[in-house]
């Protein structure tokens, strides 16, 4: 991913994974509805018509910067690990690949989580997310259906729980420290599967 432009000033030649970049820090910073062409045009130094020169409109902005996060979320519940074997090892492979996915995709995952549904986009976002926390609570219904995952949980709200969790990264993870994300999803992984053994 290319250099982020500093605040005000675009660095030539731009594109739209740039102006991508920029659009989603000011979403997150601003909130969607806060935020308005006059503030892209700022954070970017783009004119409006060169910010239309790649894109339609503000929500199709906000509708690419959501994908990035989005599509590989819903990719990872297909992958081989998610799908073949114990549930329990399936729920530990989507546990450590979605920590990997918000390490790797930190600024997109942050708008995600800031997104409240006031418009169709961000309607559509939910109703993702929804789709990925049935596809979790599945999981883990089978794992305690295994035997592995403790009985007296609600396979809901378990999932919620877990992945609430690893959603609370994005407020403290920073890419530049030395920290791996696979070593940070090794150890999120123990501690919360800890929880729930039988």
């Amino acid at each position: 991913m290319s250099e982020t432009p500093q605040r005000g000033r675009w660095q030539a030649p731009y594109n739209l994974e740039r102006l991508l970049e920029v659009a989603v820090r000011v979403f997150t910073e601003r909130g969607y509805d806060g935020t308005s062409f006059r503030h892209l045009t700022q954070a970017s130094g783009l004119s409006r018509s060169s910010i239309y020169h790649h894109i339609d409109s503000k929500e199709q902005l906000l509708r690419l910067g959501l994908e990035r996060a989005l599509e590989p979320l819903m990719a990872s519940t297909t992958e081989e690990g998610a799908t073949v074997g114990r549930a329990i090892d399936r729920l530990s492979y989507l546990i450590k690949r979605n920590v990997e996915i918000l390490a790797a995709e930190l600024p997109y995952v942050k708008l995600l989580l800031s997104v409240h549904g006031n418009t169709e986009t961000e309607r559509w976002a939910l109703e993702q997310r929804r789709t990925f926390d049935k596809v979790i609570a599945g999981v883990v219904q089978e794992a305690i259906d295994e035997g592995d995952v403790r009985a007296d949980l609600d396979a809901r709200t378990t999932a919620r729980l877990l992945f609430g969790t690893i959603n609370s990264l994005a407020e403290w993870y920073k890419p530049e420290r030395k920290r791996k994300p696979g070593e940070l999803a090794d150890q999120i992984c123990s501690m919360i599967l800890r929880g729930i053994h039988t």
